[in-house]
Formats: C-alpha cells, structure tokens, sequence
C-alpha cells in the first residue's frame, strides 16, 4: 500500500503570524509531497516494504536494499518527520506542558525556560539542514538534533516532538534569522498533542 501525503490538520494561514500561509503551502503540498511521491517510487514493486508503516520502514534501515536504503533514509525520514510536525503545531496553541511532561521537563532541564534555551540552541546549532528533537532515550528525556531528514527511530529512540530547522520551513518570512523562527515556533506548538504521545511512551 503506497504512502499517501496527510492533510493539514488546519487551514495553511492558521498559524500565522508565527508561520505564514505561503510556507506552509509550499512546505507541506510541495516538499512533503516531494518525500511521499519519492518513497513511493523507491519502494515500488517490494511488497516487503510496502505493507510496513513508515515508522517501521526507517526503524530498520539495515532491511532496506542498499541500491534504495538511502532515498528511503532521507525520502522516509521526510515523510515520518513531516507528519509528527503538522500535529505537533496547532493555532492557538504555545504555553507550556502540564502534567507529567511538564514535570519530567523540570526534572531534567531545570525548568522550562531552560529547556526551551537547550533546545533553541539545538535548532541554531544544526549546521546546514535537519532537526531539533525532544526524544526518550533509556527512558530519559534528552534533546538532540539530526542532519537532514534522520529521525531518532533511526537509532532507537523514541521522539516526543521534533522542529524542523530546513531553510524551508521559515525562509519565506524569517531569512537568514533561524533563532527568530525558533522563538515564534513556540507560539504554535500543541502541547496536548505532544503530551498524549509522551504518556503513551511512557506507559
């Protein structure tokens, strides 16, 4: 069954002003669709592969043909990733976490203006293209950052929320200024949604 690109779980001007129509327009029905019409194609006719769900293709990267393993890594990595971030952001969203998010978050980072420091310095940090991530790793909290379209499946872990930091997804309306794209995104950021999957995880 190929992949198929999921619809914006609301309007593309919904996030304005921190994310604008036009990126979102060109973010998700070009270059996500990019990543899902690509996977397609490499998978196509390997029904071994095809009957997997997209966390389970890139979760094991070593049972994909080495002729297609990278198109897989970077076009299945785009799709899984994409699909996190659209769910992740919601309008009228921001704030802080509650519950047991928010309290490990305390735990770990020392409060949540310094986790969003950390994980600021994360995004800026990533040179060139790639991603901000909040992950569990041995049942831990940690924030870390992949190149390109990698997802911390990929190594064994488990993402609770990742920040795209490809020049596609602020450009249009921040440029050059990466850090001000970081410090708008928290202002969409769906904290509820992020919550549900970490509760799950952590069951």
């Amino acid at each position: 069954m190929a992949y198929e690109l999921p619809p914006l779980p609301y309007p593309k001007d919904a996030l304005e002003p921190h994310i604008d129509a036009q990126t979102m327009e060109i973010h998700h029905g070009k270059h996500h669709n990019a990543y899902v019409t690509n996977l397609n194609k490499a998978i196509a006719g390997k029904p071994e592969l095809e009957k997997k769900s997209i966390e389970e293709l890139i979760s094991n990267l070593s049972a994909v043909p080495e002729d297609i393993r990278n198109v897989v890594r970077n076009n299945g990595g785009g799709h899984a990733n994409h699909s996190m971030f659209w769910k992740i952001m919601a309008p009228r969203a921001g704030g802080a976490p509650t519950g047991r998010l928010a309290d490990d978050i305390k735990a770990t980072f020392g409060g949540f203006d310094a986790f969003k420091e950390k994980s600021e310095a994360a995004g800026v940090g990533r040179f060139g293209s790639g991603w901000a991530w909040l992950i569990v790793k041995g049942g831990k909290l940690e924030i870390v950052s992949t190149a390109n379209q990698d997802n911390p499946i990929m190594e064994g872990n488990r993402p609770i929320f990742g920040c795209d930091v490809w020049e596609h997804a602020y450009y249009l309306k921040y440029q050059n200024r990466r850090p001000d794209y970081l410090k708008a995104w928290w202002n969409v950021v769906n904290w509820p949604e992020i919550a549900k999957q970490y509760d799950m995880i952590k069951k």
